[in-house]
């Protein structure tokens, strides 16, 4: 029955867009003649190691702040439900930080064998931020997700970290242009959380959580929200125009097809209630865009 609850609590539909970002970040690598699969794998399981920490974090600090009730839209939480109490939730946060941590260690130290010590040092702060990050979404009175800011920390942890970040511990280069697809990664989970947002609009009104979309209202968050797709689309567009060399590099382009029937159905939707299926439509584009991008540029090396 426990099982069940973390399972539960851990959100295992949030994860592929997740590790979204390693993967165009490993595609990146790829392209420019750099490949290490032991890497690429290390980083996948950090990766998800942060984001069940941060589902962990989200379910006890939106719990204790009562922001997951019964009025809320939504699969039902682990706290929230009686699942999981206050006690065991901190238990497994606590377990999930350390597991997280062994895993950072690893994937820096793994990278960079040669000692480059400022290399070391910045990834592991990087990784203690990432940790950061994920706890301080919900949990605290500082917590950054009900000041409206959990749109920049998702665009800069999800997109520019995740993808540049990954990319340079194999590659120990740093490419400008690879700025472009990180955005298109930043700019799709963005459009997730948004649209979680969009959502809860109303409880999270009740409870004090200002999110974006609660401090622009639901008609200018979804024009919000069609901004970042389409922005989402330029970034690798550009990017593709720069690195052209065969039909091939547009297969990514495929990815955009959800995302269209996507948007033709939230254009018509007139009230929260609506989107929670829409979520899982955009975070599994993005992962389908990741898995693509890297095919699109590495099918024929």
């Amino acid at each position: 029955m426990k099982l069940k609850a973390w399972i539960n609590a851990a959100r295992l539909r949030t994860l592929p867009l997740s590790v979204s970002g390693i993967i165009v970040g490993y595609g990146l690598a790829s392209m420019y003649g750099y490949t290490d699969v032991l890497i690429f794998i290390i980083a996948l399981a950090t990766t998800i190691c942060f984001q069940i920490t941060s589902n962990f974090a989200n379910d006890y600090g939106d719990g204790v702040k009562g922001t997951d009730n019964d009025e809320r839209i939504g699969p039902e939480r682990a706290y929230q439900s009686g699942a999981l109490s206050r006690k065991e939730l901190k238990r497994g946060i606590l377990i999930s930080i350390i597991v997280s941590i062994i895993f950072v260690v690893v994937l820096v130290l793994k990278s960079f064998v040669s000692g480059n010590i400022v290399n070391v040092i910045v990834f592991l702060v990087l990784g203690i931020i990432s940790i950061w990050a994920a706890i301080k979404y919900t949990v605290g009175k500082s917590a950054y997700g009900y000041r409206g800011l959990g749109d920049i920390f998702v665009f800069t942890f999800f997109g520019i970290v995740g993808v540049l970040g990954s990319m340079f511990l194999i590659t120990k280069v740093f490419f400008l242009e690879a700025i472009l697809p990180a955005s298109t990664v930043g700019l799709l989970s963005v459009a997730v959380l948004n649209l979680n947002n969009l959502r809860d609009i109303e409880s999270d009104r009740k409870s004090n959580k200002n999110t974006l979309v609660v401090k622009m209202g639901f008609t200018n968050g979804k024009t919000y929200h069609y901004l970042l797709l389409l922005f989402s689309f330029i970034c690798t567009f550009i990017f593709t125009i720069y690195n052209y060399w065969v039909i091939y590099n547009f297969i990514w382009l495929l990815s955009y097809i959800p995302i269209l029937i996507h948007l033709r159905r939230t254009i018509k939707m007139k009230n929260s209630v609506t989107m929670d299926p829409e979520l899982k439509v955009v975070a599994l584009s993005t992962f389908l865009f990741a898995v693509l991008f890297y095919f699109s540029f590495n099918i024929f090396l």
